[in-house]
């Protein structure tokens, strides 16, 4: 599943720097971490990603900033 605009939308009420609601790859197909039971939030029943991209900590800060 490809979307490029998800990794700069704002921020859900369950992102943390460490984990995401839903998937924050732009390109999910190519995530190595993609359907694994306890980690993909494509799977997960409580949809959250425990493995975001490794820019996400850096773009988590600059949307919430944005938020503020």
């Amino acid at each position: 599943m490809q979307n490029a605009n998800i990794f700069h939308e704002p921020l859900n009420s369950g992102d943390t720097a460490e984990r995401t609601v839903g998937c924050r790859h732009t390109n999910s197909n190519i995530c190595a971490k993609n359907g694994l039971p306890k980690i993909c939030g494509l799977v997960r029943p409580d949809g959250f990603c425990l493995n975001p991209p490794m820019s996400w900590k850096k773009q988590y800060e600059k949307l919430k900033q944005k938020q503020s």
